[in-house]
């Protein structure tokens, strides 16, 4: 297997434009004592933008070879590069103070990361993340936009988001078929759901999109919920209702 098809399996596109490079860092705008978790540093050319004198960046990538390659051009600097996969496994090490997460993300598992990192919601500064465009309008949708589902609304019951720019194929050393969108995700100062309940809304989600053709009332037909005391249309369907809409629901389900 050639380097180049090694990097396409482990979905390696690495940035490689200085303009951009910049850009995410102004967007991320790195602080003294901040402590940043990177997910697939590669060889490390968001890291060299992250690390300073009175920062500390913990890398994680599943690339061995990359790891051998951080550590030798952050010697001197105080930080961290782990060899292991990022939703394989865990990273109680979030638990444990307040982090800032980073990363260009393997277009194929992003939104599985994510949803990963709602377990470490307390310990979690913000998150900036490069994925694909269609992705990161589903992460940042409203039931305002055409890409409002599950996934849009299971993330903003917990966290503001954002998209902040695009960044194009050719800002890639090996390009994308797609579009890219920097993101950013910020915890919600108080959250819309207990983040111990958050399994059983993730379910309700499921369960509101499970038929797109069915009305929430058909969707959730096996709970007994009063539509019209909650102002929600029975008829409507999971795409129309809003994000209070869902937490009005979750919240007169007995649990």
């Amino acid at each position: 297997m050639n380097d180049r098809t090694h990097r396409r399996k482990l979905g390696q596109n690495y940035l490689i434009d200085p303009v951009i490079l910049f850009e995410i860092e102004r967007a991320i705008n790195p602080q003294d004592n901040n402590l940043f978790f990177e997910i697939g540093p590669g060889t490390g050319a968001l890291t060299s933008h992250l690390v300073g004198q009175n920062r500390k960046v913990i890398g994680m990538d599943l690339d061995q070879q990359n790891i051998i390659s951080l550590l030798a051009r952050f010697p001197k600097n105080d930080n961290e590069f782990i060899h292991g996969d990022v939703l394989k496994d865990p990273l109680d090490f979030l638990l444990k103070t307040k982090h800032r997460v980073v990363g260009n993300l393997p277009y194929n598992i992003s939104t599985q990361i994510i949803i990963k990192l709602i377990n470490y919601f307390d310990t979690i500064e913000d998150i900036h993340f490069l994925v694909q465009k269609e992705v990161a309008h589903r992460v940042c949708a409203s039931n305002q936009s055409k890409d409002w589902g599950r996934l849009g609304v299971k993330i903003s019951a917990l966290f503001e988001t954002s998209i902040l720019f695009d960044v194009p194929p050719e800002s890639f050393d090996i390009r994308p078929k797609v579009q890219s969108s920097f993101i950013r995700l910020i915890p919600r100062l108080s959250p819309m759901i207990a983040l111990e309940t958050f399994s059983e809304f993730s379910n309700l989600v499921d369960q509101s999109f499970a038929n797109k053709r069915k009305g929430i009332k058909n969707n959730l037909k096996k709970f007994e919920i009063n539509y019209k005391r909650l102002n929600i249309n029975p008829l409507a369907r999971a795409e129309e209702l809003s994000i209070e809409n869902f937490i009005s629901i979750f919240e007169t389900i007995e649990r």
